[in-house]
Order: C-alpha cells, then structure tokens, then sequence
C-alpha cells in the first residue's frame, strides 16, 4: 500500500467526541478528505498513540530497533529524553539519537538535557552546560528541554539552572519537570519558575496539588515505576491535563505493549473513552507543539487501525501515510548503527569490596541500609544490626539484607558500598551499567565472589547486564553507551527475558530486579541512594 489511499472503518473523532463510520482519503502522506458514510467495517480508526515521557535507552534498543516495536502496539510518537546517553557521552549521544531515529519512519521528540550531570555527587561520563543547552534548543530537532531534576537548584535559583529554563523559555519550547513529593508552597515556586509537566507523582494527592497549581500530570506506568494505579482517576477529573507515559521500559515489556495496554486498563477502570484518548493521542501533541496532527483533515496521515475499543489490539499503524506495522509485524526495516561509548575502567578483586564497620554510615551501632519498593522508584533508610564475619559486613539473607557495590566506569576509582533490603537473592549476583542517572556499574549480590564475578562480566564488555547462579554466568553486551544494543529487538528482548529469569530464580520476588536496581543509583529520588562517592541522603542532598 502507498501513501494514496483509502480506508474505511469507524472513526474515532476525539476532540468532537463522537465515532461514526467513515471513509479517509490519504494523498502524499496527508489525510485529504473524512466523509462520513452509511456503513463502515467495525475497526476503529484514531490518531497514533504518543509515549509523552521515555528515556529510549532503558528499552536497551537504539532509536530504530524501538521503533520497530513500538509502531505494533500503535505509537507512532514519543516526547524523548536523552538524558542517559547524555550522561554518557555528552552532546554527541543526544545526536547520535536524533541521528539514528531519522532514519526510521517513527517521530522521535527528543528534548535537551537539563541535568548533565544530575547531580555533583556522582560521576557522569559528561557534563552540559546552559550554553550548550541553549544551543541545542535551537535545533529544530530539539522540542522542550527535558525534566529538570534539579528541583533544589530551580526552588533556590541556582544560576545554571534558571539559565537553562529562560533559555528554553526563550525559544517558546516548554519545559518538562521532575519534582517528587513536592508539594504547597516548594511546588508552586517550582511550576512558576516555568516547568509544565512532572510524571513522578506517587499519589493522587500529590498530583492534584500539582494539577491546581497549572501542572500537567503525565501518569507514568514503566517496567519499574508504576502509577496507574493510584492515578488513573486523573483521566476523567482531568481531562484537559493529564497525559500517559512509560518513562523507562525495559525490551520484553515493549514486546507486549506499550500506551495501548493502558488504554485496555482504562477502559476496564470505566473512565470515559474520549478522555482516555485525548490523554493518549492528544494532550501530547497540543502541549509539545508536534508537528503529527490530530488525524484531522489536513494533517499528517499518523492514525491506527485498532479491532476495538476494549483491548486495543492494533491491526494497522500509519506514519506519514505509510503502513509501518500490520498485525503484529513491524515492517520498518532494520539499521545498522555505529557504536558510541565511554568506559575506562579495570576489573575488580574480593578485596576491593569488603565492608569494614568502621567506614560504613552508623547509627547506635546500626549500618544504614536502603529499602527499594517495588514497583517504585522511591526508597526508605532503615537502620539495621549488621551481620559481621572476620571484622567485615556481609549480606544477611535471612533478613533479606544484601551488599550493593557502585563502581566508577569512567575512571580507575575505589568501589563504594552499601546495603540494600527487599531484593530477596538466596545466592549469587546481578550487575548491571544501567545506572541512572551517571550509569556507572551498579551490583548486588549475596556473596563477594559472585558479585565481583558479574561485574567484571560487565567490564570485560564495556557495558551490558550480567547475572552469576552458582557456576553459571549469563551477559547480554550493551555496547552503545553501555545502555543499548545496535543487535535485532526481538533477540535483545528475549535475550534480557532470559537473564531476568535467571534474576528471578536467585530468589527475587521485584517485577524487574533490573530496573529495580537501575534506580538505586538515582539520587534525584528520595531517600537513600547509593554513587560512586558513597551513600547518599536525598532528603538533605548530602553524601551520608
């Protein structure tokens, strides 16, 4: 099929909130003519679903490879955070994904990074400055600046940060926030500073604090963090301000569905069908300004083809009036893509990560320890009895306390531990160099033998995920930036469906041990984190 057709079905008029049969004329790419008619097949036609907030690089895929799967489950479009890769690599890996997602039929929004570093009590590979942000807002290739996790510098008004805020200002692009738990008089100083959007809030009162102060609430359901659950009400109350997104979604998710499946929950919840699509298809597009239309007469021929509106089960997508997936099979073609990284950094001894008493964070003889949360990318400080053999801190099993090592990938350094409950391993290890937000080399195991077994695994291929069971040692390589492979989706995603089983079988009930630990290096999110300089207290913003 070309991109000068017609297609019948029910269409899906959203804004008007109405569906009526229908005949859509395509010319060169742009939808020409929808005329109503007497009968129509019973599939529905509606605008491309867009993702309004992701980190491509936790799906593991360059640009391309995700597009290929993303199109089948009907997203056409994602407002894009580079800001991984840009820790990373800097500049160069914000256009080395401009770059590669040109070369596929699939709109790739992507923002300028507010916050490389994120921090200054981690490592990144690289840093971006006001001026180099300003003059990536430039580029017509840049539409927002992405999530201002520097909410301390915004509510203080750290000159960098409200540089890079006027810059993006200036040019007309809107400004994405990142503010959890923030709340009253802190959050209204950080949404007048000019940021429109957050997608951190974890409970609805949160959220509507937000909402009544002029914030968009982008409800974020990814692999590790999800919000539905305690949002989704936003969508009926709020119509006019709420938008859906994954935020970080590893490959054997995306494999099953990505904005589509929230839609299906939606729907199931109750909530009024056009509200669910205007914060799908949208909200989106009207608050970044995209150039994809609203599947209206004179736009861009960017519409899907779905069996109904229950399950969302997509049988056609369009991109530009070209067919790019049909019933479950990508038709966008596979790019060979060039490598880009930074990583020097040598192997690791049992030695180089014993925990004596003594330097470890105390509190009447108890040791700091991390508590992840499932599902979540908040954690909480306990203060716990330490397990001591031979004058050093081991993993308490039976109390579910393992050690967490970080490891500085950019340059020859000392290893900085920490003790983390709720992963639940019985023996063995996982490692991984995804690691928001500096992607150093992340670790937590039962045993010092096995953890530094799987992170040299990692080391030895300049980036990847590894997992040691016993004798067995499993790694999938992530060669671009330590955070993506250039191979075929379908083999990444399943690939990573092994290794997170074999993740699972050491004793772990988390959804995703992966991503769970991918977080625990994420200082920006309250409470207790874990960098290369050591632990880190989020509600005073200091190493411990």
């Amino acid at each position: 099929m070309n991109n000068t057709f017609e297609i019948q079905g029910q269409y899906i008029d959203i804004v008007g909130k109405r569906i009526f049969p229908a005949a859509i004329a395509v010319k060169q790419g742009i939808i020409v003519d929808i005329q109503q008619i007497a009968e129509a097949p019973q599939q529905f036609i509606l605008p491309g679903f867009i993702d309004s907030h992701v980190h491509i690089e936790s799906s593991m895929l360059i640009p391309s490879a995700f597009a290929r799967l993303a199109v089948i489950h009907g997203t056409i479009g994602t407002i894009s955070d580079p800001h991984e890769i840009a820790n990373v690599c800097g500049v160069e890996g914000v256009h080395y994904m401009i770059n590669n997602g040109k070369k596929v039929p699939f709109h790739f929004f992507f923002g300028a990074p507010s916050c490389v570093p994120a921090t200054t009590f981690e490592t990144a590979g690289a840093s971006i400055n006001s001026e180099e942000v300003a003059t990536l807002l430039a580029n017509e290739d840049i539409y927002y600046l992405s999530e201002m996790m520097n909410f301390p510098g915004v509510l203080f008004k750290d000159e960098e940060v409200m540089k890079k805020i006027k810059a993006a200002h200036a040019v007309g692009k809107p400004v994405d926030g990142h503010a959890p738990g923030l709340m009253g008089k802190d959050a209204k100083t950080y949404i007048e500073a000019g940021i429109s959007t957050d997608h951190e809030c974890f409970t609805i009162e949160e959220a509507v604090d937000k909402l009544s102060l002029g914030m968009n609430i982008l409800i974020r359901e990814g692999s590790a963090a999800k919000n539905f659950e305690a949002l989704y009400e936003l969508i009926d109350d709020h119509p006019n301000s709420v938008m859906l997104c994954s935020d970080d979604k590893h490959p054997d998710s995306l494999v099953l569905g990505h904005i589509n499946q929230l839609c299906a929950r939606a729907v199931a919840k109750g909530l009024n069908i056009f509200n669910i699509l205007k914060a799908a298809c949208i909200n989106p597009v009207l608050h970044y300004q995209l150039p994809t239309g609203l599947a209206r007469v004179n736009d861009p021929a960017n519409f899907i083809i779905v069996e109904d509106l229950t399950h969302f089960k997509v049988a056609q997508t369009f991109i530009n009036g070209q067919l790019v997936a049909e019933k479950g099979h990508s038709l966008i073609l596979p790019i060979d893509e060039k490598i880009i990284n930074q990583f020097d950094t040598t192997p690791i001894k049992v030695q180089d990560i014993q925990v004596g008493m003594e330097t470890y964070p105390t509190k009447e003889n108890k040791m700091a320890v991390i508590e992840a949360i499932d599902g979540q990318l908040i954690t909480h400080c306990l203060w716990e009895d330490p397990i001591i053999n031979d004058g050093k801190i081991i993993s308490d099993t039976n109390k579910d306390i393992l050690k967490i090592v970080v490891y500085n990938r950019y340059r020859q350094a000392t290893p900085k531990m920490g003790f983390i409950k709720n992963f639940g391993f019985k023996h063995g290890a996982i490692a991984s160099t995804v690691a928001h937000d500096s992607h150093n080399i992340i670790a937590v195991g039962v045993d010092d033998i096995a953890m530094v077994k799987a992170i040299n695994a990692v080391i030895q291929e300049k980036g990847g995920i590894s997992c040691v069971k016993e004798e067995e040692l499993r790694v999938l390589g992530l060669p671009v930036a330590g955070l993506m492979s250039n191979d075929d989706p379908y083999k990444v995603a399943e690939a990573y469906s092994t290794i997170d089983a074999m993740a699972k079988s050491l004793g772990s009930n988390l959804g995703s041990p992966f991503m769970t630990l991918s977080f625990m290096a994420l200082l920006v999110i309250p409470h207790l984190k874990l960098s290369d300089m050591g632990l880190f207290d989020g509600d005073r913003f200091k190493l411990c």
